[in-house]
Order: structure tokens, then sequence, then C-alpha cells
């Protein structure tokens, strides 16, 4: 199986169910099934993922100071849609791979909009879907992102 691999672990359920306030016992045990949004938190698993704490690297939102500003910052994580196939379960690993969806542009009263939607596949070691999460994005074309860096 390829792609980012994402263990579902039942204490993982557990904690993100108690962040987001949800005290269903379905979400607690060996055999927890996943909230709505979990596959979100996927993102830890990720080297790579931008919003991540590197040692010895400036880290983009640390509270401590201004932070440094990502590439491709400035923008708005405008929707989210998920699309599930079955329910997420503990004690299995899902695989994640994303890929860039349909981009467009409207103006605005300010200028012009980039939108720019981007599609995870999670699927289970057979290879079948899971969840399906479009994320759509808008960036304002403007001093934060100069039309010589997008």
């Amino acid at each position: 199986m390829t792609g980012q691999p994402f263990p579902v672990e039942a204490g993982h359920i557990m904690m993100f169910a108690r962040a987001i306030g949800d005290e269903n016992p379905a979400y607690e045990g060996e055999s927890a099934l996943a909230p709505p949004t979990f596959t979100m938190a996927s993102a830890h698993y990720d080297p790579d993922y931008h919003l991540r704490p590197k040692p010895g690297q400036e880290w983009f939102g640390s509270g401590a100071g201004p932070g440094v500003m990502p590439e491709g910052g400035g923008g708005l994580h405008a929707e989210q849609h998920f699309t599930y196939h079955r329910p997420v379960r503990a004690g299995e690993t899902l695989h994640a791979h994303t890929v860039p969806g349909r981009s467009w542009e409207k103006q605005g009263r300010t200028g012009r909009l980039l939108f720019s939607e981007r599609i995870t596949e999670y699927r289970d070691a057979d290879g079948e879907p899971v969840v399906s999460a479009l994320t759509l994005a808008v960036v304002p074309e403007g001093p934060a992102t100069p039309k010589d860096t997008r």
C-alpha cells in the first residue's frame, strides 16, 4: 500500500474525542470508532506536514513570537468535506494519499481570490477506500502572496 501510513490507535481516538468535547462511549476502548473528523489528525504522522514543529528550525505558530510564514501562507482553509465509505476503527492502519483537485479564480471586493482543492484518500491495508476528504483553500492575491511567489 502506498501513501503516508496513519496508524489508528485507541488512545489517539479517545484523546481526539475528549479534545472536541464528545463523550460518546463508541470512541473508547480497543475497538473504538473514530469521530467524524478524526482523519485530519493524520497530519501528526506526516514528517513533512508544514505546521509540524521540526527540531532546530523556526516554527510557524509557536505563539512565543511572530513565527515564520510558511510558503503559500496567508490563505484561508475555507471548506472541508468528508465522504465515508465505512467507519474508521482503532487497530487499523490507513494510508493517506493527497492529490490536487480543481483550481479557479474569482474577483473579490479587494482583488483576485485563488481557490484550490486538495483531495486526500484514506485507504485500508487492502487498498479499499475508507474516507475521502476534500479541502478547499482560498488565497487572496495581494501583499501576503505576491504574483511572483505563487
